[in-house]
């Protein structure tokens, strides 16, 4: 990660650590933490004002001056930047262009499906959580407009995959120079996989470790063990250290409360965040990002 204007160290509020004590507070602790983060914000006239579409709640993050080698970022769903990757760049800012392939979906936290009933009312309200989580980034977005797969998953279509690869591959066209991100597919889900395939096949070589709440997404050792058995040793880890701005993380993702629902819930990224801060080499930071770079493009 380029090491330029890195960002000033988020207002001084005590992190909550989820050991000890923790593993049993850490969700409460993380959520008063983040709004004690915010209201020190809210008086600060450099921030921005960002209201989460779904709950209507305001929150307070900086903006971020983008600078350096433009980045490229492809994303299954809204909110997979969020989740897996948006720490990094919070604390590292380049400018993004973020393409979301699927936007077309009835998914929403099961509490909410009879308030949210039908793939136009979702869809809707997915793009307007999509836009706010990107606001602070000063990010372009492209949306390609595809349905998403819905359970009982089954493989991708190869003529979707065909099809998702033509209109990455124009996008990308468009911006020459950009570094493309896409989802590593830790995961069986099918549209991260296709996602997946559809970048390497366009060149791309980084990829962050793609994360979400439930046990098809990731985190489930099954997914673990598949991923590591179709990479091999092509893939190397890195980590990406985001202790400074683990609660402008929080942020963002409160953004996308149709999926991170009640808010309080939206402490499992970031538990993962300090189980993957484990791995930094200066064993320094409380929370850390992954992603993994291949050597060369597959094509």
């Amino acid at each position: 990660m380029t090491k330029e204007t890195p960002v000033q160290p988020q207002p001084l509020v005590d992190l909550p650590v989820p050991d000890g004590h923790g593993i049993y507070t850490f969700p409460d602790d993380l959520h008063r933490a983040h709004w004690t983060h915010t209201q020190q914000l809210a008086d600060d006239h450099r921030v921005l004002e960002v209201t989460a579409p779904h709950t209507r709640v305001p929150y307070y993050i900086e903006a971020r001056i983008p600078v350096g080698r433009q980045v490229l970022v492809i994303e299954p769903h809204h909110d997979d930047f969020a989740l897996s990757a948006s720490g990094t760049f919070l604390a590292h800012p380049r400018p993004l262009t973020v393409v979301t392939v699927f936007t077309r979906s009835r998914s929403v936290h099961p509490a909410l499906e009879t308030t949210y009933a039908d793939i136009d009312t979702v869809s809707e309200l997915r793009d307007r959580e999509g836009a706010a989580a990107l606001a602070p980034f000063a990010a372009r977005r492209y949306l390609l407009g595809h349905k998403d797969a819905e359970p009982p998953y089954r493989p991708y279509d190869p003529e979707l995959l065909d099809q998702v690869t033509e209109e990455l591959r124009r996008i990308a066209v468009a911006h020459p120079g950009a570094e493309l991100l896409a989802p590593a597919a830790v995961t069986r889900h099918p549209d991260h996989l296709l996602v997946h395939e559809a970048a390497v096949r366009i060149g791309c070589t980084w990829f962050w470790e793609d994360l979400a709440f439930w046990a098809t997404y990731a985190l489930a050792g099954c997914d673990q063990h598949l991923f590591r058995t179709r990479t091999a040793a092509t893939m190397r880890p890195e980590l990406v250290d985001i202790t400074d701005v683990v609660l402008d993380k929080v942020t963002i993702l409160r953004m996308h409360g149709s999926q991170m629902h009640p808010a309080r819930k939206m402490y499992r990224p970031i538990r993962h965040a300090f189980t993957t801060a484990a791995d930094l080499v200066d064993g320094t930071g409380l929370y850390a990002e992954r992603f993994y770079r291949t050597e060369a493009p597959t094509c």
